[in-house]
Protein backbone atom coordinates (compact mmCIF):
# COMPACT_ATOMS: atom_id res chain seq x y z
CA UNK A 1 0.00 0.00 0.00
CA UNK A 2 1.26 3.48 -0.72
CA UNK A 3 1.69 6.27 1.85
CA UNK A 4 -1.30 8.19 0.50
CA UNK A 5 -3.60 5.20 1.08
CA UNK A 6 -2.10 4.65 4.53
CA UNK A 7 -2.88 8.25 5.48
CA UNK A 8 -6.43 7.91 4.13
CA UNK A 9 -7.03 4.76 6.16
CA UNK A 10 -5.68 6.43 9.30
CA UNK A 11 -8.10 9.35 8.77
CA UNK A 12 -10.98 6.95 8.27
CA UNK A 13 -9.97 5.00 11.36
CA UNK A 14 -10.04 8.20 13.38
CA UNK A 15 -13.50 9.02 12.01
CA UNK A 16 -14.72 5.56 13.09
CA UNK A 17 -14.11 6.49 16.72
CA UNK A 18 -17.52 7.74 17.71
CA UNK A 19 -17.44 7.69 21.49
CA UNK A 20 -19.71 4.70 21.92
CA UNK A 21 -18.12 1.29 22.03
CA UNK A 22 -20.81 -0.32 19.90
CA UNK A 23 -20.47 2.14 17.03
CA UNK A 24 -16.70 2.06 17.26
CA UNK A 25 -16.68 -1.73 16.96
CA UNK A 26 -19.10 -1.88 14.03
CA UNK A 27 -17.37 0.83 12.03
CA UNK A 28 -13.79 -0.19 12.78
CA UNK A 29 -14.54 -3.84 12.01
CA UNK A 30 -15.88 -2.90 8.59
CA UNK A 31 -12.90 -0.62 7.92
CA UNK A 32 -10.34 -3.25 8.86
CA UNK A 33 -11.96 -6.31 7.34
CA UNK A 34 -13.91 -5.19 4.28
CA UNK A 35 -13.25 -1.58 3.27
CA UNK A 36 -10.12 -2.24 1.19
CA UNK A 37 -11.78 -5.01 -0.82
CA UNK A 38 -15.00 -3.04 -1.31
CA UNK A 39 -15.77 -1.39 -4.60
CA UNK A 40 -15.50 2.35 -5.04
CA UNK A 41 -19.25 2.87 -4.57
CA UNK A 42 -19.20 1.00 -1.25
CA UNK A 43 -16.12 2.86 -0.07
CA UNK A 44 -17.78 6.19 -0.85
CA UNK A 45 -20.97 5.06 0.89
CA UNK A 46 -18.90 4.20 3.98
CA UNK A 47 -17.25 7.62 3.93
CA UNK A 48 -20.69 9.27 3.64
CA UNK A 49 -21.91 7.10 6.52
CA UNK A 50 -19.10 8.44 8.71
CA UNK A 51 -20.39 11.98 8.13
CA UNK A 52 -23.67 11.19 9.91
CA UNK A 53 -24.38 12.06 13.52
CA UNK A 54 -24.15 9.31 16.14
CA UNK A 55 -27.91 9.20 16.93
CA UNK A 56 -28.64 8.64 13.24
CA UNK A 57 -26.04 5.88 13.02
CA UNK A 58 -27.40 4.24 16.15
CA UNK A 59 -30.92 4.28 14.72
CA UNK A 60 -29.70 2.73 11.48
CA UNK A 61 -27.70 0.00 13.20
CA UNK A 62 -30.46 -0.77 15.72
CA UNK A 63 -33.00 -0.98 12.93
CA UNK A 64 -35.26 1.80 14.21
CA UNK A 65 -34.61 3.87 11.08
CA UNK A 66 -33.55 3.05 7.55
CA UNK A 67 -31.37 5.17 5.27
CA UNK A 68 -33.16 6.62 2.25
CA UNK A 69 -30.03 6.43 0.09
CA UNK A 70 -29.86 2.93 -1.45
CA UNK A 71 -26.05 2.74 -1.21
CA UNK A 72 -26.08 3.69 2.46
CA UNK A 73 -28.97 1.31 3.13
CA UNK A 74 -27.10 -1.59 1.50
CA UNK A 75 -23.95 -0.76 3.44
CA UNK A 76 -25.78 -0.62 6.78
CA UNK A 77 -27.42 -3.96 6.01
CA UNK A 78 -24.04 -5.39 5.09
CA UNK A 79 -22.40 -4.13 8.27
CA UNK A 80 -25.21 -5.43 10.50
CA UNK A 81 -25.76 -8.63 8.55
CA UNK A 82 -29.46 -7.85 8.01
CA UNK A 83 -29.90 -8.41 4.31
CA UNK A 84 -33.58 -8.72 3.39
Amino acid sequence: MNPQNDARLRRLEWRCRRGTRELDLLLERYLHTRYRAAGTASQLAFERLLELQDPVLQAYFLGTAEPQDPGTRDLVRSITGTHP
